[in-house]
Formats: structure tokens, C-alpha cells, sequence
């Protein structure tokens, strides 16, 4: 007997194509709805799915595959007489491919001014039931869900080759895909709101391989979330490669850090980061003059870095960037990536001429809106929402005698901003506007504030700082104010917090609490 085949992708991508293939080798062929039209109006000998059903579709095509005539061809298990012959006292043929696809849930439901009924009427019912069937019996019954293994399904019916690892890995993709299907489904209808169910799925599509892991013995690819609750494209996954060589797992988290730095700035900014770190950033209208003093602030860790830019790459900036040397060899600047939301012409060719460096044009990240962040533990995940607030800080509370000057307070707002991405224990000494000194992930605070100290050098002078998290001891205070600080922005909350107030009132400082911290561990 031929082999018979059920055609009902939603995605009509090449399916004529594999139609007239399948007509060629003999495969009896049934189809859906529109499946069944396209196929007729191509001249390929098709059967429309009722014939094997005995009953047309209903219900608008709600139902027309869920039917014995279709499920019991699928699922009869070949190597056991009795469902052969219980197929055949029912009047039931087999069926031994499926060839199927979803309705667009994810597509419809991205539509801003998409409704709930809209959404429902895109939710697959019959479509996934088939694939399933022929998945969980894939021994028997090939599942092909995929239009790019079309050309394999063909080769192997020419050749009479359908080796048992090739079947179970379509039925792995099938699987997989209905499970991510559902689990778009599921997003959407419980929402943003409730955001930490007693259950969870979440669906990632490959975005990319990657040269290699964290280090390069490691295997790595990068995956793209599957949303439907996300309204727009964000951040490095999204963003569209100019330039450059393969992105590499590092590479990855560090541009995610420099461009999430850099989204967290209205005014024009210039971040560069090295090991997730900022090591330089500033703010000026005039982004050449950014990145130059962006680069002052440690022109040794610039060095192999990552430059994000929160504005549109000109033609000068890419020449300022290019003409930089460092500062004890004399050599070109040498940096793996930019990150921006646009580069124009002639900025793309000035800065591709290093072949190496990777440029990339990345949707902004919405530094505003809820979202939520994954970390793998060992055994389990770990869900939060990201470090996002309308407004940070929500208050600046004086602690002190001293009220802080204009400049002073647009510094200390600065700096609050730059130490939430910095890792903890994180200290920050900013100075109109310039990050000129950083203390990271240091086991104690004081510690961190002596490095933020040591790299600034004699621009701490006049500078502000930054804790992220409350000063548990005046010690940290006393260092910066040794240094020439002249105001403090941190958490508050300590119960020393009248020992720092009172280093601060003796030499004439200010301190300003946020009530809020900013671990980043």
C-alpha cells in the first residue's frame, strides 16, 4: 500500500514544492482547509481530510482532523496485529506522515490592538493534537513540522531511509515547538501581572551559535525569549551585527551590561565597560567629548573594552574613538564592540576598518519598564524583576547640615545612577557628570571606596560619591572625605547612620539618602 500523509501546515512556505515531491514517489496526500485549495489550484492529486473523517469540518474549521479516521491512522502502533486489525474492522487506513504547522498565536498577539477573542481564534487545537500523535509515535509515523526539513523528508522516502535517530529528532522538534507554542499561550493569558506562578514554562528560540563559552572549551548559543507579552524588541539579543568578527558568550554579557548602562541615561552617555563593569562613563550633548572623558577615567581598562553609546554614531565620534591611543604604548585603542541604536554611513566606515571590531545597532532597552530576569542555580532558576524604577531615585533624603549645591545634587544623582551597574560592594566618585573613580565587588565597603579613591586620583577632589547599599561603618566615609569628596549619595538605613553624618557634618560634606539600595551581585 502507498504511504498516505496528512498536509495541514499553517506556514505555506514551500509546500507545493514538497507536495509535487511527495505526488512523484507515490504518497497518498490529504489536506485542510486552505492546504486542500492551494494544493487543487496547483494541479497535485490531494484528498481532502473529510474523506477520511466521513464528516466535513465544523464549527467555522474549529474541528475537522479531531476524529477517530485521522488519530486512529496515527496512532496504531505497526509492530501490534491487533491495532492493525482493529483498524481494519473500523474501515481505518494508516498514516504515516504528518505534516503540520500552527495557527500565528505569537504574531496575532504582538499586534497592539489585538483582543482577547482575536487571540483565542488563533489558538491551535487540531493542529497540535496531530503533531502530537505522530511524535509520540514517531517508530511509525514521521512528524515534520519544520518547512526546512522538507528536502530531508523527500531524500529519505527516495532512498527508502528513515533511520531511527532521524525519526526521534523530529519528533524532539515537534515536541519542543508545541511545547513552546503552549507556552506562548499560557504567557499571554496569565499576563505580566502575575509573574511568579506555582508553575512555569518559558520558550527561548536560537538567535545564534556562538563561537564558544565563558571560556573557549565550552560549547554556547544564544537564545532569544519567546514573549508574547513583550511589546517591542530590546536590548543585545535583538540587535543587528555591522561588523566584526562571531560574538563569543563574553562578548555577549558584556555588551548586555555596557548597553544596559548606557539605555539607563537620558542625557547623551558614553559607557565602557570591561568584565561587565563599567570603567568609564560620561555625559555631554557633545558624544566626542563624552567618550574622551568616558576614556580618562581609566584609559588602562579601556583597553579591550566594550563602548556603548545611547545615541546615534556620527562620522566624528567614530574618528575620535579611531585616533585614541593607549596611553603608555602608543597603540590604537583597541576595542571588541560598539553598541548604539544607529550608525550613520560614514561612522560605519571609519570604524570598519578595524575588520575585527564588531559593531552593533541594538533596539534600546526600556530601562522603565517591568521585566523580569532569570539566573541559573544549581538544580533550580532563579526569577526577579530587573532593577527598573520610574523614578530613581524615588527621594533624596539630606541627612546632614550641609544642604548639597545644584551641582552637587545633579552629581549625586549621577553617580546613583552609575553605581546600580557596578557590582556589589560598589563605591562611585562622579564629578560634573563624569564617572572618575569605581570600587567593585569588594567584600567590604571601605575597601571599595579606597579603590573608587586610588583610580580617581586628584580628581576625587570635589567629587561626589556613590554607596549602592548603606554605609555600615563611618570608615567608608572617612576615606572619601581624605580624599577632598564633598558629598555622599547613599541607601541610608544604617544603625551608624549618625556616625557617617557626623564624619560628614565635621568636614563640611553633605549625604543624601535614597531609601532604596542597588545590590548586583
Amino acid at each position: 500500500m502507498p504511504l498516505r500523509a496528512i498536509l495541514a501546515p499553517y506556514n505555506k512556505t514551500g509546500l507545493v514544492e514538497l507536495a509535487q515531491g511527495l505526488e512523484g514517489l507515490g504518497v497518498e496526500m490529504f489536506a485542510t482547509g486552505n492546504t486542500f485549495r492551494i494544493l487543487s489550484e496547483a494541479g497535485v492529486r490531494v484528498r481532502a481530510v473529510s474523506d477520511l473523517t466521513g464528516f466535513p469540518e465544523i464549527l467555522d474549521g474549529r474541528v475537522k482532523t479531531l476524529h477517530p479516521g485521522v488519530h486512529g491512522g496515527i496512532l496504531a502502533r505497526r509492530d501490534k496485529p491487533e491495532h492493525l486489525a482493529e483498524l481494519e474492522k473500523h474501515g481505518l487506513g494508516l498514516i504515516d506522515i504528518i505534516v503540520g504547522g500552527l495557527y500565528p498565536f505569537q504574531e496575532t498577539v504582538a499586534r497592539a490592538d489585538v483582543t482577547l477573542e482575536e487571540a483565542l481564534e488563533n489558538i491551535d487545537i487540531g493542529g497540535p493534537t496531530m503533531l502530537r500523535a505522530a511524535a509520540k509515535n514517531f517508530p511509525h509515523v514521521l512528524p515534520i513540522v519544520d518547512p526546512a526539513d522538507y528536502n530531508d523528508l523527500l531524500d529519505a522516502l527516495r532512498n527508502n531511509a528513515t533511520p531511527m535517530a532521524w525519526r526521534r529528532k523530529l519528533a524532539v522538534k515537534t515536541f519542543q515547538h508545541v511545547a513552546s507554542y503552549d507556552t506562548a499561550i499560557a504567557s499571554y493569558l496569565r499576563g505580566a501581572e502575575d509573574a511568579f506562578p506555582d508553575e512555569i514554562t518559558l520558550a527561548f528560540s536560537k538567535r545564534s551559535e556562538l563561537r564558544y563559552g565563558e571560556n573557549p572549551h565550552q560549547a554556547a548559543a544564544l537564545y532569544r525569549q519567546v514573549d508574547p507579552n513583550a511589546r517591542v524588541l530590546q536590548g543585545i539579543v535583538n540587535a543587528r551585527q555591522l561588523n566584526g568578527k562571531a560574538l563569543s558568550y563574553v562578548n555577549i554579557l558584556d555588551a548586555d551590561a555596557a548597553w544596559c548602562a548606557a539605555c539607563d541615561f537620558d542625557d547623551p552617555t558614553v559607557v565602557i565597560i570591561k568584565h561587565m563593569t563599567p570603567c568609564g562613563i560620561a555625559s555631554r550633548d557633545d558624544l566626542s567629548a563624552a567618550f574622551a572623558l568616558a576614556f580618562e577615567s581609566d584609559m588602562i581598562s579601556a583597553f579591550g573594552g566594550i563602548i556603548a553609546i545611547n545615541r546615534p554614531v556620527d562620522g566624528a565620534l567614530a574618528k575620535a574613538i579611531r585616533a585614541t591611543k593607549h596611553p603608555t604604548s602608543g597603540q590604537r585603542l583597541f576595542v571588541e564592540i560598539i553598541i548604539a541604536p544607529s550608525f550613520t554611513p560614514d561612522a560605519i566606515e571609519t570604524l570598519s576598518k578595524s575588520k575585527d571590531l564588531r559593531i552593533l545597532e541594538a533596539p534600546p532597552v526600556l530601562m522603565k519598564e517591568r521585566a523580569l530576569e532569570y539566573r541559573g542555580v544549581t538544580g533550580g532558576l532563579l526569577m526577579q524583576e530587573y532593577d527598573r524604577m520610574a523614578v530613581d531615585p524615588p527621594e533624596l533624603r539630606i541627612l546632614t547640615k550641609r544642604q548639597p549645591t545644584d551641582t552637587e545634587l545633579a552629581d549625586m544623582r549621577f553617580a546613583w545612577r552609575c553605581v546600580k551597574h557596578v557590582k556589589s560592594n560598589a563605591v562611585v566618585l562622579v564629578k560634573d557628570r563624569v564617572m572618575v573613580g569605581m570600587g567593585t565587588g569588594q567584600t567590604n565597603r571601605v575597601t571599595s571606596a579606597r579603590l573608587a579613591v586610588e583610580m580617581a586620583g586628584a580628581k576625587a577632589a570635589g567629587s561626589v560619591s556613590a554607596s549602592d547599599a548603606l554605609i555600615p561603618f563611618p570608615d567608608t566615609v572617612e576615606t572619601c572625605a581624605a580624599a577632598g569628596v564633598t558629598a555622599i549619595v547613599q541607601t541610608g538605613g544604617s544603625i551608624r547612620d549618625e556616625d557617617s553624618v557626623a564624619v560628614c557634618d565635621a568636614h563640611g560634606m553633605t549625604m543624601a539618602a535614597t531609601g532604596v539600595r542597588h545590590f548586583k551581585h
